[in-house]
């Protein structure tokens, strides 16, 4: 079988399978992010599902799941953080974790500050550099299982982060943050040499373009989904950004009217605009 999709719709749970689309009745993502084999009920489910003739309105494949992110574990990542946080004596800090066992792991929204592909994120109003973080996203069972994959976006405000430290919850926390989709891939692992591709459109023209892929991460995504569920639980499941290798350069920061760019192999395009 090849390698279902499974979207949130304004028309309930659809999954694409090749070139066709089925829609599961009244069942919500909850259930396969809750399967103890996600991809077995998948299965089962396709057996009854309706088919449909075409994909509605995609939103972000979320329901009930928290979203939580892992930072600095690209080296591009370390280099950013440390020289956005000199002024404030926290450069240090981003050093010694890229290297340190446990890694950076912290909260990054709840469903309603998510968007889907095609939707608005918004910049902080306190906030003068604004960027895109492109990072692959796990989909991760109660069980801490990784079942599945998308493309998250993980919008951050560097000034506030560079500033200090401590104010990382302000700089990554704030109504529509954050960006999942198109869908979740229901798959094997990625392989390494899976690529992360940004672009940033501004006025049709690109603003700023680049490419890293996994093979690039320090950590492997076990490791960050054995910190994340070590003494936490999730009921819902939830999804894990597992980090950005691809950073704009200082001079770069988002404009209203922007349009962002994710494309990662075999996941698919996320695509967003500020506000």
């Amino acid at each position: 079988m090849p390698t279902p999709i499974v979207y949130n719709s304004t028309e309930g749970l659809i999954v694409s399978v090749g070139l066709e689309c089925f829609r599961l009745d009244e069942v919500h993502l909850d259930a396969l992010f809750q399967a103890d084999n996600p991809a077995a009920w998948l299965e089962q489910k396709l057996q009854s599902a309706k088919r449909v003739d075409r994909l509605p309105t995609v939103l972000a494949p979320i329901d009930n799941q928290e979203v939580w992110a892992a930072g600095v574990t690209y080296m591009r990542s370390r280099d950013a953080r440390i020289e956005e946080s000199k002024d404030a004596g926290g450069g240090s800090f981003y050093d010694r974790v890229y290297v340190a066992p446990r890694p950076e792991i912290f909260f990054k929204a709840t469903a309603h500050r998510v968007v889907g592909t095609g939707g608005t994120l918004k910049l902080r109003s306190d906030s003068f550099w604004n960027v895109p973080e492109p990072e692959l996203a796990l989909a991760i069972n109660p069980h801490g299982r990784i079942f599945g994959y998308t493309v998250g976006n993980d919008l951050s405000s560097r000034d506030i982060e560079g500033e200090n430290p401590l104010y990382l919850p302000q700089a990554k926390v704030w109504s529509q943050c954050c960006g999942l989709g198109p869908g979740v891939v229901v798959r094997d692992p990625l392989p390494l040499e899976t690529t992360i591709e940004l672009s940033i459109l501004r006025g049709g023209e690109t603003a700023f373009q680049g490419v890293t892929s996994l093979s690039q991460m320090k950590r492997t995504l076990p490791e960050l989904v054995e910190w994340l569920y070590l003494d936490n639980a999730f009921p819902a499941g939830c999804y894990l950004l597992t980090g950005t290798g691809l950073v704009p350069p200082d001079t770069f920061t988002l404009n209203s009217g922007d349009e962002i760019r994710i494309r990662i192999d075999g996941l698919g395009t996320l695509v967003n605009h500020i506000a």
